[in-house]
């Protein structure tokens, strides 16, 4: 169950609010005033007397104490909707996310559109959350929002939330026919023009954006015209203190290398690939290894022996991240478009210094000279200038490191993570998602299914 809080008035002016265990009334069930069950969180209040001396002492005031329950308190169901069940991207935070909302009271089901390789179904059922999967393809649109339809009445949701594009596209629809809020994820900094066509066009069907990062809330803000009443901010990067750590070069050692990602063009590995043919043509000496899969390994492969680029590997997918970044020495995200990047983020979180792109949030989190190095995407000589600096002083590599872990460690901490989660969902809880937006304004709920309109 969810920490409750407790809200404390000493007073006209005095008050704090404070985090406490949480509270279950038994038996509790909350009426409107016509009679209904309510959905608004069980409140009580009690009063004591406490004074400098302790309670009941000299200088006693009257104490007014209100306690909270959960967030949400039944029924409050979140049909989250994602493209797919593949491994890595942006079914891998996933878990984390639903956590928190679950804490926050809320029950929560997965509805993935397609499944693709099934990788990230592990994660979710290890957690304990329900996955639906549509055994359907990419392009399928009409089939999908059929699906997805049928399986929405039947489960009964209280909001749908959305992560990617054709599942926001086809959750708006299905939020407008269903009278449900919808809150929709922005992962992208970059998004195919008719994409973002698309969703300028169907932003009101949204009641709430959440942007995955700083960088990308300041370009939904601009490119969808997503004003600040409706978007607000969730990195999608909780930290784990205990992550293994990168074990610092030794004398002797080979300096390894690596990157973890799609193998797309957007990633920018044929941009690496020829920053370490000419490092190599240098005399320098390492190993080059980029996990992942996608449609341009064998393109990428082809070209490395082409080259005769030595001492570089595709492994393909990656099933532990961390075991992979903790074998390395460096890791390197030479991409050209990013939101938030996590791979890159578990990389400083090892305690990896990192070179990348100044793209997307890396070019917040990575800061010269302190955490890694930043190029302009698509830059191969400055790229290898940056990679060879690092390669010429192994050793400074892992105080580089450190700091990178410690700014992640603080900056992405799982109580930063908590708070801003918890900040959505006190929003959609508060009613306030339900209230932007001229479509939530043009479609009337269903009873006892919206939420209430007030104040966020």
């Amino acid at each position: 169950m969810p920490a409750a809080s407790i809200s404390v008035r000493t007073g006209p002016v005095a008050a704090a609010r404070i985090r406490c265990p949480p509270i279950a009334p038994a038996g509790y069930a909350g009426r409107t005033k016509d009679g209904g069950a309510s959905q608004m969180p069980h409140q009580e209040n009690f009063s004591l007397r406490i004074g400098r001396a302790g309670v009941g002492g000299p200088g006693r005031r009257r104490l007014s104490v209100m306690l909270h329950a959960p967030l949400s308190s039944p029924p409050f169901r979140i049909a989250y909707i994602i493209n797919s069940m593949e491994g890595g991207g942006a079914s891998s935070p996933v878990p984390a996310i639903l956590d928190v909302l679950r804490r926050c009271g809320a029950e929560v089901r997965v509805f993935a559109l397609t499944r693709r390789d099934g990788r990230g179904v592990a994660a979710l059922e290890a957690a304990g959350i329900a996955v639906e999967i549509r055994p359907g393809g990419e392009r399928d649109h009409g089939r999908a929002l059929g699906w997805l339809l049928r399986r929405l009445r039947d489960w009964r949701p209280t909001h749908l939330w959305t992560s990617l594009t054709r599942a926001t596209l086809l959750g708006q629809i299905a939020g407008l026919r269903l009278s449900l809020p919808v809150v929709s994820w922005q992962h992208a900094a970059f998004l195919k023009p008719a994409n973002r066509r698309l969703l300028r066009t169907t932003r009101h069907l949204t009641t709430l954006w959440v942007a995955d990062s700083d960088a990308v809330a300041a370009l939904t803000a601009d490119r969808l015209k997503v004003g600040p009443d409706r978007l607000m901010t969730w990195p999608i990067f909780r930290t784990d203190a205990d992550a293994p750590r990168a074990v610092p070069w030794q004398p002797g050692e080979v300096i390894r290398i690596g990157s973890l990602g799609r193998l797309h063009p957007v990633k920018g590995y044929d941009v690496l690939l020829r920053a370490a043919a000419g490092l190599q043509r240098l005399g320098l000496r390492f190993e080059l290894t980029i996990g992942g899969e996608g449609a341009e390994r064998a393109a990428l492969e082809a070209w490395a022996a082409e080259k005769g680029v030595r001492d570089v590997h595709f492994p393909g997918f990656v099933a532990d991240p961390r075991a992979f970044l903790a074998g390395l020495h460096l890791y390197v995200q030479p991409s050209w478009s990013e939101g938030f990047c996590i791979a890159a983020h578990e990389a400083m979180q090892a305690g990896l210094p990192v070179v990348a792109s100044a793209v997307g949030e890396l070019a917040r989190s990575v800061e010269p000279g302190v955490t890694g190095e930043l190029v302009m995407p698509g830059a191969v000589e400055p790229l290898a200038g940056k990679i060879a600096a690092m390669i010429a002083d192994p050793g400074g590599m892992a105080a580089i490191g450190a700091q990178a872990r410690a700014m992640v460690l603080d900056r992405f901490g799982a109580e930063a993570f908590e708070a801003r989660g918890r900040a959505v969902m006190e929003r959609l809880v508060s009613g306030g998602a339900a209230r932007t937006g001229a479509a939530s304004r043009a479609v009337p709920r269903s009873q006892g299914r919206g939420a209430t309109a007030s104040s966020a």
